[in-house]
């Protein structure tokens, strides 16, 4: 069984539903809305363990109700979350969904981890092929488990959101770097070893040289299809896939999870995802 360990945000998220986003001073009236725990690393993890992986997780919560969900929601999805409790509140998200599909994200950060917590973490690090790593944590916390993953020769995969400057002790020691449009234009591809660039509804580039190009769907909900793709690549790393197959996985996934809405029920198994590859 491939082992993935992850570090990153889990929190509670609202989603509210409307016809289009606001225009400067508007004021819009949502058509629904629905709570569930959410986050970059959390809903990355729990792709991962949905393709069969065995997953740790490290994150930071507050002593609140939202933190018992977190650690609730990662039992239940069968990952090992380990969990640093701090003096603030649990991480926090809204994200609106319009009539297209296409949604808008706002996360307030306030529990964080830091340094010590990933020294804590080492092991789990050390027992994986990869480790899973995004912007939603502070850069000394993914310093720090760049060099520890180096350490036990861990491949490391880094999704780059939100866009910040990647520094160079970080960008030498990933195995790859997985950013959308908007951030791939601000990443120097010779710089790491492997860029690829997911491309919404025409797939994702290997390289800016190899097309994997994306499943004919009709999008209902986009939010959490990068997390789909990141979790389910990492897998697909993790079992020696080379990266054309691997992304060939991830695209199919992250196809998979906009035709459902919100993110946790719209992650897909690894047995759904290789049966819409077969009849594609």
């Amino acid at each position: 069984m491939a082992k993935v360990s992850v570090i990153g945000i889990c929190g509670n998220s609202i989603f509210m539903n409307v016809d289009h986003f606001h225009e400067n001073g508007e004021t819009l009236s949502a058509e629904s809305v629905y709570e569930e725990i959410g986050g970059k690393g959390i809903n990355q993890a729990i792709a991962a363990a949905r393709m069969g992986a065995e997953v740790s997780f490290l994150s930071a919560i507050g002593e609140d109700s939202d933190g018992a969900k977190c650690r609730q929601c990662a039992k239940e999805n069968n990952i090992a979350g380990s969990f640093k409790m701090k003096d603030k509140k649990t991480t926090f998200a809204c994200i609106l969904t319009d009539k297209c599909g296409e949604n808008c994200v706002t996360v307030y950060r306030a529990a964080e981890l830091d340094e010590e917590d990933v020294l804590s973490f080492e092991r789990e690090i050390a027992e994986s092929e990869v480790l899973l790593l995004q912007h939603e944590v502070p850069e000394e916390v993914n310093e720090t488990a760049v060099k520890l993953a180096k350490k036990h020769n861990v491949k490391v995969i880094l999704n780059p959101a939100p866009i910040r400057k990647i520094p160079e002790s970080i960008a030498e020691n990933v195995f790859a770097v997985t950013p959308n449009e908007q951030e791939r234009r601000a990443i120097d591809l010779i710089r790491f070893k492997n860029c690829i660039t997911t491309l919404g509804n025409r797939g994702c580039s290997i390289n800016d040289e190899v097309l994997i190009e994306s499943l004919k769907v009709q999008a209902v909900d986009t939010t959490g299809a990068g997390d789909t793709f990141n979790g389910v690549l990492a897998v697909c790393i993790a079992d020696g896939m080379d990266l054309k197959t691997a992304c060939k996985y991830a695209v199919t996934a992250s196809g998979l999870s906009v035709t459902r809405k919100y993110v946790l029920d719209s992650i897909p198994t690894r047995k759904e995802i290789e049966e819409k590859m077969k009849n594609e």
